[in-house]
């Protein structure tokens, strides 16, 4: 955009708010991705009871999730036993865990408080470009020479 009166091209902002959407459907599998790889790292294991806790949310809400989450893939349950992650639900994990690193380490680098910086990269790391990452990662290189 060129000035503060004017819009962008309708099919420049159209793929613009297309990506926003895509990026908040996708959203909520990768929290769930991200939190199960977490509690197995750290608790050996990765239970509904600890999603629903640590997310807020009722267990049905969880268990639905889960069915939709196995639907597509990405994880594996049977009843009575753990939430385990398959390999493309690994993969997914794995790439949520640095995106989110790096947007918080950014975020440290330019002055924000540890807390503020984790609570706000959960938001942002599902909407930010590989591009912009990068210049994430440029700048938390910069901070650390």
């Amino acid at each position: 955009m060129s000035s503060e009166n004017s819009l962008a091209d309708p099919k420049q902002q159209a793929s613009w708010f297309e990506r926003v959407r895509h990026a908040h459907q996708s959203e909520n599998a990768e929290d769930y991705v991200e939190l199960i790889a977490d509690l197995i790292e750290v608790n050996g294991e990765a239970r509904v009871v600890d999603l629903s806790k640590r997310f807020g949310i009722s267990h049905a809400t969880v268990n639905k999730t889960i069915t939709r989450l196995k639907k597509e893939g990405l994880v594996i349950s049977e009843p009575y036993r753990s939430l385990f992650l398959t390999d493309e639900g690994r993969e997914l994990a794995q790439t949520c865990k640095e995106r989110h690193i790096i947007v918080a380490e950014f975020l440290k680098s330019i002055g924000v408080s540890d807390d503020v910086a984790e609570m706000d990269a959960e938001g942002v790391e599902h909407h930010v470009s590989k591009e912009t990452l990068a210049a994430f990662q440029k700048q938390i290189d910069k901070a650390n020479e």
